[in-house]
């Protein structure tokens, strides 16, 4: 039996570990949410760590606020880099295996292909320089680190593109949305069974990993396939990212190659829409 520490807990991803949690009886999980656990605070780590003996720790929680991180660079700097550095040093003091979430936003999404985890990075805003900085602290100071970079993460849980979506069809009779960024919607289900699958390897293999749905969309697709799925009248016109301005820039093709991930852990990983209309046909959201 491993026992499981998941930080950031009532976030999406948190959240989906949680509900998926029971397929997997070798692991014994505590869960904190940021309230009950501060990472930003070596000491209140240190004091959990020395209270209970952890295994694995998967960390989930993130400054995720992409555009409010160009005017709080500081608080993102914080939660995604210091906070992982702290994780990860508390971590190794005890031979703790660290599995830390990342993200497609390390890349400038400038290559139109899927990037691989040896590829060259280079972030476009505040989210993913401190993303990227949190990778290199956690690898730097604990070797037993697993890193997964994922994207355009959606579920049943938190706020996300698809629920917003949901709830904008019953509002509008007409939406916008941007049909130049290319990724691969990442159901937070999944991801949270690959995880709970890779915790309970016999044998981890360190280093990062990607980890996203098999396909690809913008999306403008994503929305449309959102439509057909819950059969809404809703009226969805494509726009291009200069017509949607924001703070921070996005990349603008995020398609991660997810061959390493399936070659060492024995993963299958389901298309985008298969698991998007498995999750829409399940749920009530």
């Amino acid at each position: 039996m491993r026992k499981v520490l998941v930080t950031g807990a009532s976030g999406q991803l948190g959240s989906a570990i949680n509900s998926n949690k029971a397929k997997f009886e070798n692991l014994n999980f505590i869960f904190k949410s940021s309230q009950e656990l501060d990472i930003t605070k070596q000491d209140a780590i240190e004091e959990l760590l020395d209270q209970e003996h952890f295994d694995i720790i998967v960390n989930t929680a993130a400054y995720t606020a992409v555009d409010k991180a160009e005017i709080e660079p500081e608080k993102a700097q914080l939660i995604n880099a210091t906070a992982v550095q702290y994780l990860a040093k508390s971590a190794y003091k005890r031979g703790i295996v660290l599995i830390h979430i990342s993200t497609d936003y390390v890349f400038d999404g400038l290559h139109n292909k899927a990037r691989t985890e040896s590829d060259d990075t280079n972030p476009i805003g505040v989210y993913g320089k401190t993303k990227l900085e949190g990778e290199k602290l956690a690898l730097q100071e604990n070797p037993k680190t697993i890193i997964i970079r994922t994207a355009w993460v959606y579920s049943e849980f938190g706020n996300n593109f698809v629920k917003t979506m949901l709830r904008l069809f019953k509002e509008k009779s007409q939406i916008s949305v941007i049909n130049d960024q290319i990724g691969s919607p990442t159901n937070a289900n999944d991801l949270a069974k690959a995880i709970l699958k890779i915790a309970c390897s016999e044998k981890q293999v360190y280093g990062i990993f990607n980890y996203s749905n098999e396909g690809q969309c913008s999306w403008f697709e994503f929305a449309n396939k959102i439509k057909e799925l819950v059969q809404s009248k809703i009226e969805i016109l494509p726009i291009t990212t200069s017509e949607y301005p924001t703070l921070a820039q996005r990349p603008a093709f995020s398609l991660l190659s997810k061959e390493k991930i399936k070659d060492t852990y024995g993963l299958e990983i389901p298309n985008w829409d298969e698991s998007l209309n498995e999750l829409l046909e399940k749920k009530d959201l």
